[in-house]
């Protein structure tokens, strides 16, 4: 790579997190009330527009800033590779059945299969209709599942940037380091809603250390997804699952907020799973470089 491609390169990558971060943080400023906390109403849509940041960072430093267009983005669905869609839409499942299995045996809680707890918590004045109660341990997980395909769309505001831009700009000899970068940044990307008890409770410098070990494991993941399926869509899918399917079970299953840092998705526990993966993708990766 020359000296004018390398220049071009580093102005894309600092536009690019001048608007993603100037966008959402000044479009949370303005919507999100002072008071406003994760449990307030319409939190989840304060936070949208905000959302849509990075991919409209992208859109502006591809057209206008770089014009380098939309060659490398993976718009295409490649639904050849749908081996990766199941992967990146299911995952979640295997994360949470970790959680589930581990934390008691760590003495980190027992996980409330009837979704009770959760949905108290939650929701403490909806009611659960008694023909509807033996079966919403099978309901939930359906419906966080069909609830990930809806959402997808909704994650690509985000993923179109990440791994759609920012990854593929950041080291781009070495993807392991990209993952890491681009998962640090992004993590840091979220501190706005985390001071604000978004992801967990407790002390904010700790649950942000924590939230950031957890985005730079999925920047691994997301990011080996991307490169093997070649689309964005394939991320985008992987980003919902991981929050309605992911996100929304470990909430309903264990509603002791103290414990969150550790039985939350993206939380410790969910380290074990999502590291060992992200191993076998690094490790993996270096051998096909030898080969």
């Amino acid at each position: 790579m020359n000296e004018q491609s390398r220049a071009k390169r580093a102005l894309g990558v600092v536009a690019y997190l001048a608007l993603a971060f100037a966008i959402a943080w000044g479009s949370w400023e303005a919507l999100l009330p002072k008071s406003a906390t994760a449990n307030s109403p319409y939190f989840q849509l304060y936070l949208l527009p905000g959302a849509f940041a990075p991919a409209l960072a992208t859109f502006i430093v591809r057209k206008w800033v770089t014009r380098e267009g939309f060659g490398d983005a993976g718009l295409a669905l490649h639904l050849r590779k749908w081996p990766y869609y199941l992967l990146a839409w299911l995952l979640p499942f295997a994360v949470v059945a970790f959680v589930l299995v581990a934390a008691p045996m760590l003495g980190l809680g027992h996980a409330d299969l009837s979704f009770a707890s959760g949905l108290t918590r939650i929701a403490p004045h909806a009611k659960i209709p008694p023909a509807v109660a033996p079966y919403i341990s099978l309901i939930l997980p359906i419906q966080t599942a069909i609830g990930a395909l809806i959402a997808t769309p909704v994650l690509f505001g985000e993923e179109f940037g990440w791994r759609g831009y920012l990854q593929l700009r950041l080291f781009p000899e070495s993807p392991t380091v990209a993952a890491i970068a681009t998962g640090i940044i992004w993590g840091l990307w979220h501190l706005p809603v985390i001071l604000r008890g978004y992801e967990f409770p407790g002390n904010r410098a700790v649950v942000t250390a924590v939230f950031c070990v957890g985005t730079v494991l999925i920047s691994i993941i997301f990011g080996w997804l991307r490169e093997k399926s070649g689309s964005i869509w394939v991320t985008s899918l992987a980003h919902s699952a991981t929050n309605a399917i992911g996100g929304s079970l470990t909430v309903l299953l264990f509603a002791d907020p103290p414990r969150m840092l550790f039985t939350g998705y993206l939380g410790i526990l969910s380290w074990v799973p999502l590291g060992l993966f992200s191993i076998w993708i690094i490790v993996q990766r270096a051998h096909s470089t030898i080969a």
